[in-house]
């Protein structure tokens, strides 16, 4: 069978080659299985590198409003921990990239989006409203900037949603095309080629890593606002 760069992302594709939903959740059980034991020993160099990033969000979150919001932020740090886990996991060749898809980020962006506008409606609805017109604006502009807040407050959701699944689509896309030219020179024993594009990629890995990172705080912190 045939296939093309966007397969990765064909959960029928997926299904077709068994390997990749028995990887998937390989990956997920080692890595709670390496991960948990760590939280539970001696302080040690590595539990302090796996807190850093959580502490960091916890740190961010409580710099914003959702901090007079009982739960909330350790809901965004489970989060925050649960997408960085899932985008490293799209990274590993032949497992399921499942943050590359809308169904997988607007189930987590919209419930969470839906709770805090209900919240902020029941308890301070006055506040709410005046949110939505921003100070100092002219009078005659004030019925379109209430339109155009309202708008933005309703797809910001949508919008953080498609911003996580579009950024780890475009990083695996070209980590495959590079996947697919390290292979062909590879099979052709052109050596200098072979090793520069080893390079690259190895490079442009640890460059998605980081990016992976990155998203989820964004994506955790943007709905924080």
């Amino acid at each position: 069978m045939m296939v093309d760069i966007f397969s990765s992302f064909d959960p029928a594709t997926a299904s077709i080659f068994n390997f990749s939903p028995s990887l998937f959740w390989a990956m997920n059980i080692i890595t709670i299985a390496l991960i948990h034991p760590m939280f539970w020993a001696a302080p040690s160099q590595t539990t302090w590198a796996l807190s850093l990033p959580v502490m960091l969000m916890y740190e961010q979150s409580t710099r914003t409003a959702t901090k007079d919001l009982k739960g909330l932020t350790s809901l965004l740090v489970s989060l925050y921990l649960l997408m960085t886990l899932t985008n490293f996991m799209g990274v590993i060749p032949y497992v399921f990239s499942v943050s590359s898809h809308l169904f997988f980020t607007l189930s987590f962006g919209l419930p969470v989006w839906i709770g805090l506008i209900i919240s902020s409606m029941k308890f301070s609805t006055t506040t709410t409203l005046a949110s939505l017109l921003p100070s100092g604006a002219p009078a005659w502009l004030n019925p379109f900037l209430i339109l155009i807040e309202t708008v933005s407050t309703i797809v910001r959701p949508i919008t953080l949603s498609f911003r996580l699944a579009a950024n780890m689509s475009a990083g695996h896309i070209v980590l495959t095309l590079m996947g697919v030219y390290l292979s062909f020179t590879f099979l052709c024993l052109n050596w200098v080629p072979t090793i520069f594009l080893f390079l690259i990629q190895a490079g442009y890995t640890a460059f998605e890593l980081g990016i992976c990172i990155i998203q989820a705080y964004i994506f955790c912190l943007l709905l924080s606002l």
